[in-house]
């Protein structure tokens, strides 16, 4: 009321000015950093809200909680953009794949290795040249600057130099991980697998860069993906090309980024980066145009030996004889007829010296799929002869030879030919299901199948104590098992097991002791 002092007890208007200015209190209480005891002053008095704040806190805490169950509700679960999932059928299909290359690799006598899916950042900056953009940072966990790897190579390399290797041929599947713009229905992904071979130590020219090549030739044929093509050049002749048309030294990685995009780009569009962009003259972009666009086998090497400029630059020189020699050994090896010498091939990444090479598919054998001929190249590699010195203390060199397979993009075209085939593909090896014709024989098939699985066998039985034997025998149809072992009470008595050929429904009764010899003989290749 009015004329009341502050410090009147009088019920009504003193009463509410005083709500309000707790409410007002309780407010900042609750906004401010707790300290026990919490002392405020309101109301004349001196009131400890201690009790308050605790309450409104518990409030805040309540709500908070009500509003992310809310947002739990809202929630829609997916992969993360550039991400994907594998069902069975896919998973299939991707170890078929493996197994391909695997088999492969230790044909040649390859050993395998792993490494940490992250590194020290340091490891890695500075090797990948324009795409070091590329590469994902982690937060500090703990001192340590660390960032997912953007391939195998530069980890390998680094493996080699801290335990001090200077010989090893050796692959590496794993997942690398590139902060990329993901297109999906192309292979390209921010999350991938890497298939990687690589040969290091001291070998006589251009004798181990041919047996990758090889190998690329044998994997890529092996997986009948299509007519492919195999473009081989060297960093040394794409360098002395460089310096012969007048480009200083100082632009040569931006000059060679720039000609990494003459597969994607008009040679237009990649001069005018090379003008506008990377500030090299119109005279020295329009001699690299005579160049880069050069493509051929032995007669285009021997013709550039002759040429004026070229034959005047020494590491053009080196490269080029290196060249004629790598044709030489291709054709002992009977591929040459895949191989294309391509002066526009020029591999971004900084830590190539030598020898460079990229696979492409240019037909697919199935008209059904003619949508993923543009899928880019599915194979890199070429020599990095100074990538391990660099993280040697000493600046030791162990040179080295590799290649990347993209796994990624070859399963693209491999899972799309398969849906356009409507061909069926297992997900399982079970070999053969124990059944049971009647009720009650759950242990006779726990029984059988423990004698199955301790031979070896791979079989499956229902999970179910007294499944009917029409589902039974529909799942082997379903998932593809070729055998059905059925042991039932006539069976049990006359000492057989009733054997079942699920294709032709063909059914003999297979005496006990003989069961396994007769699983064995009929699952022979």
């Amino acid at each position: 009321m009015p004329g009341e002092s502050r410090g009147s007890s009088s019920p009504g208007s003193s009463q509410h000015s005083a709500g309000s200015r707790a409410t007002s209190t309780v407010r900042a209480a609750a906004s401010a950093p707790r300290r026990s005891p919490q002392v405020w002053k309101f109301g004349g008095r001196e009131k400890v809200v201690t009790q308050i704040v605790e309450t409104v806190g518990k409030l805040l805490q309540t709500k908070a909680q009500l509003e992310t169950e809310e947002g739990k509700k809202s929630f829609v679960p997916k992969t993360p953009k550039g991400t994907q999932d594998f069902s069975p059928k896919q998973m299939a299909i991707r170890e078929k794949v493996f197994s391909t290359i695997i088999n492969c690799f230790k044909r040649h006598g390859a050993e395998v290795i792993d490494t940490p899916v992250f590194e020290l950042t340091e490891t890695l900056t500075g090797k990948y040249g324009e795409d070091s953009k590329l590469i994902y940072d982690l937060k500090d966990q703990g001192g340590e600057l660390l960032s997912l790897r953007y391939d195998l190579t530069v980890p390998f390399a680094r493996y080699l130099a801290m335990n001090k290797i200077t010989n090893i041929k050796r692959y590496h599947i794993a997942k690398v991980y590139r902060r990329d713009n993901p297109v999906m229905t192309r292979g390209r992904y921010r999350e991938f697998c890497q298939c990687d071979f690589d040969i290091a130590g001291q070998c006589d020219p251009m004798i181990p860069d041919a047996e990758c090549l090889k190998i690329i030739h044998e994997i890529l044929s092996a997986l009948q993906l299509g007519n492919f093509l195999i473009k081989v050049n060297d960093r040394r002749i794409l360098s002395g090309v460089f310096a012969a048309c007048g480009v200083p030294e100082s632009k040569l990685q931006a000059a060679c980024s720039t000609v990494d995009k003459l597969n994607k780009m008009t040679w237009e569009d990649v001069k005018n980066e090379m003008v506008g962009e990377k500030g090299l003259a119109p005279e020295a972009a329009d001699h690299i145009g005579e160049y880069v666009q050069l493509r051929g086998g032995l007669d285009l090497i021997e013709q550039l030996l002759q040429d004026p400029r070229l034959s005047q630059n020494k590491l053009a020189g080196e490269g080029l004889r290196d060249m004629k020699l790598l044709f030489e050994y291709l054709m002992l090896f009977g591929i040459v007829d895949k191989i294309s010498f391509d002066l526009s091939l020029a591999r971004g990444l900084n830590y190539y010296t030598g020898v460079i090479y990229e696979a492409v598919l240019i037909q697919q054998q199935n008209d059904h799929v003619k949508e993923l001929v543009d899928v880019g190249s599915v194979v890199g590699g070429g020599r990095y002869d100074g990538l391990v010195g660099m993280f040697d203390s000493k600046k030791k060199k162990v040179p080295c030879v590799g290649f990347s397979i993209g796994i990624e993009r070859i399963f693209s075209i491999m899972n799309c030919k398969a849906e356009a085939s409507k061909e069926k593909i297992r997900t399982t090896e079970t070999q053969v299901l124990v059944a049971a014709p009647q009720k009650h024989f759950l242990a006779a098939r726990m029984k059988l199948i423990s004698e199955l699985w301790d031979a070896g066998i791979k079989a499956e039985m229902l999970y179910r104590e007294n499944p009917k034997l029409l589902k039974q025998l529909h799942y082997c149809e379903d998932t593809g098992i070729p055998l059905a072992a059925i042991i039932g009470e006539q069976e049990l008595k006359d000492g057989v097991v009733k054997l079942r050929d699920v294709a032709t429904r063909q059914e003999v009764d297979i005496p006990r002791h003989k069961l396994l010899e007769e699983i064995r003989r009929r699952l022979e290749p």
